[in-house]
């Protein structure tokens, strides 16, 4: 804290609630830690492979994230699945356990539900809200005849609202 160079060894700190090592001079300003204890699983494990080794050798692709989007129109085909069963904004949100506020929101567009709350309102209206996201090959928009890339040869552009 000072900016003098630590001599021996640092003093663990909290000052509110930033946990931080610091010089016997600065330890006076915050609460004294203790040094965190090593798990016996580590001690064990000194020479031989640890846990974080391992996932480093994890192998993960964006092929396999999920890819899962939001219908276009959720807003309109919430609500009107909502009034076909007759219920209320505030008799839905009983139901899922959410705010007439956030209902108003989403059935107006002002906000877009996580998969979450989508998910929620699939199941308690029977609607599809959540559709599989078409996955692209950008490999084969690397040779195009012309040779010029550009994100308008990628991009798929959606139809506007009516």
């Amino acid at each position: 804290m000072c900016g003098k160079p630590i001599k021996g060894n640092p003093i663990r700190i909290k000052i509110d609630g930033a946990v931080m090592e610091v010089c016997k001079d600065c330890s006076k300003f915050g609460k004294v830690q203790k040094v965190p204890r090593r798990s016996k699983f580590a001690q064990n494990n000194k020479g031989k492979n640890s846990r974080r080794n391992n996932t480093s050798k994890r192998n993960y692709s964006r092929k396999e994230e999920p890819m899962d989007e939001l219908v276009e129109d959720y807003g309109s085909i919430i609500k009107h699945a909502r009034e076909s069963q007759k219920l209320s904004r505030k008799e839905l949100g009983q139901k899922i356990n959410e705010k007439v506020s956030v209902i108003t929101n989403v059935e107006s567009g002002k906000m877009e539900p996580d998969l979450k709350l989508a998910k929620k309102f699939e199941k308690e209206l029977n609607i599809k809200l959540i559709e599989k996201a078409e996955t692209l090959d950008l490999e084969s928009f690397k040779n195009l005849a012309d040779g010029q890339n550009s994100l308008a040869n990628v991009v798929k552009f959606k139809k506007p609202k009516k």
